[in-house]
């Protein structure tokens, strides 16, 4: 006898996961969660698969990647011929990308830091540094 696998609806799933029902019906339209079927009325039904699914698109847009990345993943895990250097590849990418925004953010809070000691220093809105480097453009 086989096990009988347990459905839940979407908003069963969406309390689950603490992703929103609108959110996992694009993820749906992107092919990133199937549901199994749907009932009588009309209601998608989901299994523990969409749920490890959602789970897993959820961690790995907590580690900044992107959609499309996450459908290329998601392919490479459900390959069982992909290799896990493939795997290794992509996360060695986004740790290039997510040291460059550090870096990013790094000159922006020095730049900002400036910007406030030298407006710290003036008592009168004219001239102000930060109103003047927002105005004039400049490079943070």
């Amino acid at each position: 006898m086989g096990k009988v696998k347990e459905t839940m609806s979407i908003g069963t799933l969406s309390k689950q996961t603490g992703i929103g029902i609108e959110t996992i019906r694009f993820y749906e339209r992107l092919g990133l969660v199937v549901p199994i079927g749907r009932k009588s009325s009309g209601y998608r039904i989901f299994d523990d698969g969409s749920l490890k699914a959602l789970g897993f698109i959820k961690h790995a847009k907590e580690l900044g990647f992107s959609l499309n990345e996450i459908q290329e993943l998601l392919s490479l895990k459900a390959d069982k011929k992909s290799k896990c250097q493939n795997v290794q590849v992509k996360a060695a990418t986004q740790l290039e990308s997510v040291n460059e925004k550090i870096k990013n953010l790094e000159r922006i809070k020095t730049t900002l830091t400036t910007l406030i000691q030298q407006c710290k220093q003036r008592k009168t809105n004219s001239e102000c540094p930060i109103l003047d480097a927002l105005e004039y453009e400049e490079k943070l």
